[in-house]
């Protein structure tokens, strides 16, 4: 197997299914992001810090307000409210009631999904083929027998 696949977890919960973990993943922050941004645009990195702030306050108030935001080609954010319901602790079987909520949903955009696609794709070749019990993603329909 490849170096960048750790295990396999398998899940009995709704029929045996295989689970990759993939470990080639960096968590990317936003002083990282800062600084992509201020040597590509040439600016300074305090100036670059502030904009992204700013983006990341404005994103948080529209959604704050209910509002739904969308950036073509990337995705859009909308909120959803969660219905209150009750839960179990499963260490105590005790029933919990868990209040109603709002939730940020997040739709990816369609550059995104071309990109996370190449990913995939990279990674399988990388990995020299598919991951068990998981069928090809191809472009064409299946052809009908005749």
């Amino acid at each position: 197997m490849a170096s960048h696949i750790v295990g396999l977890k398998l899940s009995l919960a709704f029929g045996a299914r295989l689970h990759w973990k993939v470990t080639h993943m960096q968590t990317i922050t936003k002083k990282e992001l800062v600084d992509r941004i201020a040597d590509k645009a040439g600016c300074k990195r305090v100036l670059v810090k502030e904009i992204v702030q700013n983006l990341f306050d404005e994103i948080i108030d529209e959604l704050g307000r209910g509002n739904r935001l969308e950036f073509r080609d990337f995705g859009v954010f909308e909120t959803k409210q969660r219905a209150a319901r009750v839960a179990q602790n499963p260490k105590t079987l005790q029933r919990v009631n868990v209040p109603a909520k709002r939730t940020v949903k997040f739709k990816v955009g369609r550059l995104m999904k071309i990109k996370l696609q190449e990913g995939l794709e990279r990674d399988r070749a990388a990995s020299g083929g598919q991951p068990a019990g998981q069928a090809p993603v191809t472009s064409k329909s299946p052809e009908t027998p005749s």
